[in-house]
């Protein structure tokens, strides 16, 4: 192995940066003791990032024996040292799991496929990162272990649920988390801190493992510095697992990557005008640079089936899927020791007592949409652009109307797994905070961000065209 003195390391967490680093020889020990450093440092910033950590020693072992088990620098795997952390949604053997919900922790006996396969592939596991309870909402303000704030302002939310994989990554403290998006849950924490969240097609990476929200809806989420270090995440962890229900048997028809043009839409102007004015701004700049940077076509399209599926991810039939989540006769009994506003979203699902035929009817209206949308991704346009969300609120107003804010972030985010497409969100610009709220006064900057859908199973076209909406 060659002295680490004779090798250069930028001090990047990137995949692509540690693994030159790796490649020339640089230790996999200095990477994992810097990254304690900056944990330890960054808990005076925000102290609950995290619900379990692994210890130092611990984790120094772990980057010693990788050295010794891969001693060809030039034959290292994809994720050779590479620090990850894990949404604490998501098992790993011997530590506990608890959704941020204590009375539902669980001990499980075994890793999920997921995290077995980032293992496997050198990765390094750093800790358990917090999460809104259960999974609940897209404000990272629900948990137990603390409220998260963006990384760019602290009077700003994190999103959620997976708000401290967000942050972990934002923050420079690992290079990728994995957490899960059923109705936003990746990709809006990933636009409210400025990195990147995918979202792959449903059943492409195994579920088994992983605490269910609304299990026919629910999908594994990466989050990264960028777009090709979340591409090679996904080609780790990506693949058939038969414990999963949900999964797509292999082959899977993936779409080749494409060339640099192609048709894209947008959202409706009456759609838009629930962005906040620095948020359609900003979204009139990500539109143009897709045509004049791109050379995208915009093209029209129907979008009331994409209206009409968001709307039905928390109607009442479906929304009754979260009670199928919790054990038999548990929230009768446990209701009390939930977060008011997590209570208030079961208790919701409980009184609304839908009916065998609500429930067929609104599975029947969600496949008429999947199929209309499959004709419009097939006839119109290639992919779909939109703002990840429409505005982003301080906690100070999650905090006052935690509802009615929680349900105004999802226009945009809530339709994507009720139709089985593919989507990942990216940073699209930054602005100053006094053209969000006008008061010139407070300083910092907040960035903005789209998300770029695609059909299901065209993963690979909506990362090749993300790739270059990033980096072009």
């Amino acid at each position: 192995m060659t002295s680490t003195s004779d090798v250069r390391w930028d001090g990047g967490l990137g995949v692509e940066s540690l693994s030159a680093a790796y490649r020339q020889g640089f230790a996999t020990e200095t990477v994992i003791s810097d990254v304690f450093d900056r944990i330890e440092k960054y808990s005076e910033v925000q102290p609950s990032v995290w619900i379990w950590q692994t210890q130092r020693e611990d984790a120094m072992s772990e980057a010693r024996s990788l050295q010794t088990k891969f001693p060809d620098e030039t034959n290292l795997p994809p994720l050779y040292g590479i620090p990850f952390s894990i949404k604490d949604s998501i098992d790993i053997n011997g530590i506990p799991t608890t959704t941020a919900c204590p009375p539902l922790t669980r001990m499980p006996r075994k890793s999920a496929p997921v995290v077995s396969r980032l293992l496997e592939q050198g990765a390094i596991f750093i800790g358990k990162t917090n999460l809104e309870q259960l999974a609940t909402g897209m404000t990272g303000c629900r948990s137990p272990y603390g409220t998260l704030h963006s990384v760019c302002h602290k009077d700003y939310i994190a999103g959620g649920s997976s708000s401290g994989s967000a942050v972990s990554v934002a923050a420079n403290l690992v290079s990728f988390s994995i957490g899960s998006d059923t109705a936003g849950s990746g990709r809006l924490p990933a636009a409210f801190n400025g990195i990147v969240g995918w979202k792959p097609t449903k059943g492409t990476v195994s579920y088994s493992g992983i605490t269910p929200a609304q299990l026919s809806q629910d999908c594994v989420a990466i989050l990264a510095r960028g777009v090709r270090d979340a591409e090679v995440v996904w080609r780790v962890v990506k693949g058939f697992d038969p414990e999963d229900v949900y999964a797509k048997p292999e082959p899977y028809a993936l779409t080749p990557k494409i060339a640099t043009s192609g048709r894209f839409g947008i959202p409706p102007a009456a759609v838009l005008s629930v962005c906040s004015p620095v948020y359609r701004s900003s979204f009139e700049i990500a539109v143009r640079r897709m045509q004049e940077t791109l050379g995208f076509e915009l093209r029209g399209f129907d979008w009331s089936p994409f209206d009409k599926a968001g709307k039905l991810l928390y109607s009442n039939p479906l929304l009754a899927e979260r009670l199928a989540s919790l054990p038999d006769g548990w929230l009768e009994k446990n209701a009390a020791q939930l977060l008011p506003v997590t209570r208030s979203v079961f208790e919701t699902a409980t009184q609304a007592k839908s009916t065998a035929v609500e429930t067929h009817k609104a599975l029947h209206a969600q496949q008429e949409y999947i199929r209309r949308v499959e004709k419009i991704f097939r006839e119109d346009i290639d992919i779909l652009i939109v703002p990840t969300a429409p505005k982003h609120f301080t906690i100070e107003e999650v905090a006052a109307e935690p509802i009615a804010t929680n349900s105004a972030l999802g226009p945009f985010a809530h339709f994507v797994n009720v139709l089985d497409l593919c989507a990942v969100a990216t940073p699209a610009g930054i602005y100053p905070i006094s053209k969000l709220n006008g008061a010139h006064e407070n300083e910092g900057r907040l960035p903005f961000g789209v998300t770029i859908i695609g059909a299901r199973h065209m993963d690979e076209r909506v990362l090749e065209i993300a790739e270059q909406f990033q980096y072009t």
